[in-house]
């Protein structure tokens, strides 16, 4: 995807998840709908109109340009060595987590109840290990994320598998933001590999959304999690619905 594509892909992802439609749009820039269309599908944004839109959207120009490049790094993985010093340590996996989605120091400060000097040391360890770069005043810059996906077999998933899937589940997934769907059925494997690359693409999808929203301001946004499952599987109950098998005289 070329840099001005990435650019209108998180404008579109920006309305979308703002809710706004073309009319909305069209009538914050006092255009017509269909101009805001033919201007999304022809890709003819002058810087003006650009801006105008950022403005119109409640962004500016270079959020834009930070935010599409923050989607198209996309999610990465930590090397071992990063994971096991945030494995090792609760409040640090919790500072680097809010962090990651764009949380200021006074932010985290109030979110973990600390003070300034042990955050400063929190820093300072997530400095060495190249997982943040330490500036003045105790501000961070992020050198991975938005969006890290943790190794299956590395030691954060290790330590909180079991506490996150139980905690995880413990609700009736009826609020305005929760979904909870399960399905069964036999399917060739054909069929079963198309919905894996369904699911490794609304993957991704997530990922984007992250890096789309990880600058608005706390009060803006909520942690949100994603659980996705497939494997080959057969319930329980069926072991005792099975006839017996008689045996030979």
């Amino acid at each position: 995807m070329s840099e001005s594509a990435q650019i209108i892909d998180v404008l579109k992802r920006h309305l979308k998840s703002r809710g706004l439609t073309y009319p909305d749009l069209a009538s914050k820039l006092a255009l017509s709908e269909a101009s805001v269309k033919r201007v999304f599908a022809e890709e003819t944004f002058t810087l003006q109109r650009l801006e105008k839109i950022c403005a119109a959207i409640g962004m500016t120009m270079s959020e834009l340009v930070k935010t599409s490049s923050s989607a198209a790094a996309r999610s990465q993985f930590l090397s071992v060595d990063q994971e096991d010093l945030l494995a090792s340590d609760a409040k640090l996996l919790a500072c680097f987590y809010l962090l990651l989605n764009g949380h200021s120091s006074g932010e985290v400060i109030e979110r973990l109840d600390l003070n300034e000097r042990s955050l400063r040391s929190l820093l300072v360890k997530l400095d060495a290990v190249r997982l943040i770069e330490l500036l003045p005043k105790l501000k961070a810059r992020l050198r991975v994320g938005p969006v890290v996906t943790w190794r299956l077999d590395g030691p954060v998933h290790r330590l909180y598998e079991r506490q996150v899937k139980a905690e995880f589940l413990q609700s009736e997934f009826q609020g305005a933001c929760e979904a909870l769907h399960f399905r069964s059925a036999e399917l060739s494997d054909a069929s079963a590999q198309i919905l894996r690359r369904k699911l490794n693409q609304l993957v991704q999808e997530f990922a984007d959304y992250a890096a789309l929203d990880v600058n608005l301001p706390a009060s803006e946004k909520h942690s949100v999690a994603l659980l996705l499952a497939l494997r080959p599987w057969v319930f329980s109950m069926f072991d005792g619905l099975r006839p017996s098998k008689e045996t030979t005289p």
